[in-house]
C-alpha cells in the first residue's frame, strides 16, 4: 500500500527500476575472455584448473581476485522519489 498521493503499487515499481537498473550496470561491465593465465597475473602463483575452466579468460587467483573485489567502492544510489525529506542531510 502507497502512502500520501502515490499511487498503489509504486514503491514495487520504484524498487524493480532499481533492480533492473543495477543489472544493467553489471552486465555492462567488462568480462574476461579469451584464454586464462596459468599464474596470477598479481602475485604469479599458480590458478586451480577448476578456476580456469569455470571462468574463461580469468588473470587473477581467487586470493588476488577477492582482495581487489573488496577495494571497490560501491556508487552511491538513485533517489527516484525526488522529496525533499529524502533529500535533505
Amino acid at each position: 500500500m502507497a502512502g500520501g498521493w502515490a499511487r498503489d503499487g509504486a514503491v514495487s515499481e520504484q524498487i524493480e527500476a532499481s533492480i533492473s537498473d543495477e543489472l544493467a550496470r553489471m552486465q555492462a561491465r567488462k568480462r574476461p575472455s579469451g584464454d586464462s593465465l596459468i599464474y596470477c597475473a598479481e602475485c604469479e602463483e599458480p590458478i586451480p584448473e577448476k578456476r580456469r575452466i569455470a571462468l574463461p579468460g580469468v588473470k587473477l587467483c581467487l586470493e588476488c581476485q577477492q582482495e581487489r573485489d573488496s577495494a571497490f567502492s560501491s556508487r552511491g544510489g538513485i533517489n527516484r522519489r525526488g522529496s525533499k525529506d529524502s533529500q535533505q542531510k
